[in-house]
C-alpha cells in the first residue's frame, strides 16, 4: 500500500511540474473592451523558449455586440473603431511584433464589391504605437520597400494615414469573383514593412471553428527574428482565437 501511495505521489508531482512548466510558456496581455466584449493577446512559447503562437482572442460578447452597417463606415478605413491591443512583455522579446491594432469595419471598406462587408482588420505591427500614429507623411507612405521584402504576387494598395501602405495579394480569391471571407495583407511605411494583417469577415469568424492558411513569405527580412508562416482560427471555451503560428527564424539581409 505504501508503494502505491508513493507511486501516486510521484505521478502527481510529475503532472504538477509539467503543468507549471506549461504555464511558464504562456503569457497573456491585458484585456481591452470591444463594444460589449473583450479582446486580448497572448504568446505561447515552445519547449525551447521560442515563439510558437501569437494570438489575438475575441470573446463571444465581442462578436455578438459589434455594430453592423453604421452610416458612412463603408467609405474607407476609419479610426473611430480602432482598438490598440497590448502584447505581453515576453512577446516583445521573443517576436518582432510590438502591438496589435484591431480595426472594426461595420460596412467594410474599398474596393467596392470586394471588401465592403462587415469585417475586422487585425494589424500585427512591427513598430511601436507612437510611431504608427505619426504615419501621416504621404511621401513616406509612397516610399515603397524593395520587392524582396514583400511576398511575390503582392502589389501596393491604398495608403491609410496612421496605419500605413497596404499590400494586397493579387491571387486572393476575393479579387477573382469569390466572396470575401478572409485574406492576408502586409503593410509598409517609409520603405519598411511595418505590419502583418489578417483581414476576416464577422460572418466567417462566427461560422468557423477551425481554419488554417499559409502566410505568403518575402524572400528577405530587414530585422533578424522569428516570423510566422501560417494563420489559424480556433474556437475554444467561448472565445475565437486568431493566431500567427509556424514561427521560423529569419536572418536579416
Amino acid at each position: 500500500m505504501k508503494k502505491v501511495i508513493a507511486l501516486f505521489t510521484i505521478v502527481v508531482a510529475l503532472v504538477s511540474c509539467k503543468k507549471d512548466k506549461d504555464n511558464t510558456n504562456f503569457f497573456k496581455g491585458p484585456e481591452s473592451e470591444v463594444y460589449h466584449g473583450k479582446a486580448w493577446s497572448s504568446l505561447k512559447l515552445n519547449s525551447e523558449g521560442n515563439p510558437e503562437k501569437l494570438t489575438l482572442t475575441l470573446d463571444a460578447a465581442t462578436l455578438a455586440s459589434v455594430q453592423v452597417g453604421e452610416s458612412g463606415s463603408g467609405e474607407g478605413h476609419t479610426h473611430e473603431n480602432n482598438i490598440l491591443i497590448t502584447l505581453p512583455g515576453k512577446a516583445l522579446e521573443a517576436t518582432p511584433f510590438k502591438f496589435i491594432m484591431l480595426n472594426w469595419n461595420p460596412m467594410g471598406h474599398e474596393p467596392a464589391g470586394v471588401y465592403d462587408t462587415a469585417h475586422f482588420d487585425m494589424h500585427f505591427y512591427l513598430t511601436a504605437p507612437n510611431e504608427v500614429m505619426n504615419y501621416v507623411d504621404m511621401a513616406k507612405m509612397e516610399n515603397l520597400p524593395s520587392t524582396d521584402y514583400v511576398p511575390a504576387n503582392y502589389i501596393a494598395g491604398p495608403p491609410v494615414p496612421m496605419m500605413g501602405k497596404h499590400w494586397i495579394d493579387v491571387t486572393s480569391p476575393e479579387l477573382h469573383g469569390v466572396p470575401f471571407t478572409q485574406t492576408f495583407l502586409y503593410g509598409s511605411y517609409d520603405g519598411q514593412v511595418v505590419f502583418y494583417e489578417p483581414m476576416i469577415t464577422l460572418a466567417f469568424l462566427k461560422a468557423t471553428s477551425s481554419f488554417q492558411r499559409t502566410i505568403p513569405q518575402p524572400s528577405k527580412f530587414k530585422v533578424s527574428g522569428y516570423y510566422p508562416t501560417r494563420m489559424t482560427i480556433n474556437k475554444e471555451a467561448g472565445t475565437t482565437n486568431i493566431s500567427l503560428e509556424g514561427f521560423v527564424y529569419r536572418q536579416a539581409s
